[in-house]
């Protein structure tokens, strides 16, 4: 199931709100309990609705992780009892998403370079494995350094694991964030009210500008290179850029509006990426929860830039980005993507690029540039379509500079590019300064705004076949 779906919107949705606030509005000292046993059984049908089996795998992940965080504490005075729980529970958890996401890529990639020849077997990726498996690892970690105590109740730490808003393509929520949430959140109608109007503003993102751009890029990387002009191929990549941002960040936002909703506060995923003046800001500011995991639970782990030796610095950085390539997916493309941002943030790391505030124009081109090469890379379906891709975007086609197609598109979708380009600032924030007195007026305003949004968003969904999110992949 979507959030940008009639069944989430219309039916689910609404109904998991009349029994969370009105049917359990009598119960008074069991009233959290029951809510958590509520909300953990509709966040198990939520992910069944795509495909039962799957469940299974999540029951599986969420039972035997409550069972290493009670060991975990059990073995905490044993040092050495302690870090054997938690090595066992780290070489369960990846050799789960080994077996699903990794294994045929493995057993192809031995069978061309090596010459083996392994039967591959033909395993279905369950949705958003990476996300509830990181989270799952979080939970025990934290729980062996002392952030948070070892849940007793197996459904609480079902809950964390697979709480519907964030358990498909995240943020991925640290258990020390939500520890304490679990069990003493507080619901209010102005956190609902916020969380009502930033699911509006995910699902407009969604709708209005992603699935728009979408349809231009899968033109454009589905179109032979050679058959398209350099215009077309640049508009396929800018319009991806677009895409995979809004795509994206517009889950989030329905996310953390969803959590709202019934009184979580999950930590921001995206905070404007594209007006970084660097790579080092760039991956501060997107993706923040996969970024700052990475950090916490293996790059500071591994010594991070407190090391006193460059090539250790080096070495550290590279296995933090081939497992951030590794992590969106079993395919080069994947990795050569992870790797190129290594590349990068080892040159400004080196450098000290990042830290200058000189050039700030030129520094934001030099960093836009990059992150579309890599988001070439990452839309390829091959490292051979990606080389092609970039050929055409920079010694051109049959087509030329510019053809009829090209043209076509470029007006067809002016309107959505012009959107999209604003949506990439912090206008909300910039009209609340310039608001001042008229804050009011403002009030009054953004209602109308919000309601806007939302017929136009239902719109969209009632006519439209095209609603995939990007990050389900992963």
């Amino acid at each position: 199931m979507i959030f940008s779906s009639t069944v989430f919107i219309a039916i689910f949705l609404p109904l998991v709100l009349l029994f969370y606030y009105v049917l359990f509005a009598p119960l008074k000292k069991r009233r959290r309990i029951v809510q958590n046993y509520f909300l953990f059984f509709v966040s198990l049908l939520f992910y069944a609705y795509g495909e039962i089996k799957f469940v299974f795998i999540m029951l599986l992940s969420i039972f035997a992780n409550w069972f290493f965080g009670l060991m975990v504490e059990k073995f905490r005075g044993s040092k050495k009892g302690s870090f054997t729980v938690l090595s066992i529970m780290v070489l369960f958890n990846l050799s789960i998403i080994f077996v699903f996401k990794y294994l045929m890529f493995t057993l192809a990639t031995s069978n061309r370079f090596l010459g083996t020849s392994f039967a591959i077997p033909k395993i279905t990726l369950p949705i958003g494995i990476s996300f509830f498996t990181f989270q799952a690892i979080s939970y025990v970690v934290d729980v062996y350094r002392g952030h948070g105590a070892a849940q007793k109740n197996p459904v609480n730490v079902g809950l964390y694991i697979a709480f519907f808003p964030q358990l498909i393509a995240g943020p991925i929520v640290r258990y020390e964030t939500v520890a304490e949430q679990i069990v003493n959140r507080r619901e209010s109608f102005d956190k609902f009210s916020q969380g009502v109007c930033r699911f509006i503003i995910g699902m407009a993102k969604k709708m209005i500008l992603a699935n728009n751009m979408g349809r231009l890029a899968d033109l454009a990387f589905a179109t032979e290179n050679e058959s398209l002009s350099v215009l077309m191929v640049w508009l396929g990549a800018f319009a991806y850029t677009f895409q995979i941002l809004f795509d994206f960040s517009g889950y989030s936002d329905m996310a953390i509006g969803l959590g709202k909703m019934f009184g979580f506060e999950f930590l921001e995923n995206f905070d404007f990426p594209y007006i970084s003046s660097s790579i080092t800001e760039f991956w501060r500011r997107w993706h923040i929860s996969l970024g700052t995991w990475f950090r916490d639970y293996l790059y500071i782990p591994l010594g991070g830039s407190r090391v006193k030796s460059k090539a250790r610095l080096i070495f550290n950085l590279f296995v933090v980005w081939a497992c951030t390539g590794l992590w969106h997916g079993a395919n080069w493309t994947f990795i050569a993507w992870g790797l190129l941002y290594f590349v990068l943030l080892t040159f400004e790391k080196l450098t000290g690029i990042a830290q200058t505030k000189k050039f700030r124009p030129l520094r934001h081109l030099y960093t836009m540039f990059f992150v579309v090469m890599g988001w070439v890379l990452f839309r390829a379906e091959t490292m051979g379509a990606a080389i092609a891709y970039m050929k055409t975007m920079f010694f051109g086609g049959a087509a030329g500079v510019m053809d009829n197609t090209a043209y076509y598109y470029l007006c067809e979708y002016a309107v959505t590019f012009i959107l999209c380009i604003i949506a990439c600032f912090p206008v909300k924030k910039l009209l609340e300064r310039l608001s001042g007195k008229m804050a009011l007026w403002t009030e009054r305003f953004s209602v109308l705004w919000y309601v806007a949004l939302f017929v136009l968003s239902l719109s969209y969904i009632a006519k439209s076949s095209y609603n995939p999110f990007i990050y389900f992949n992963f």
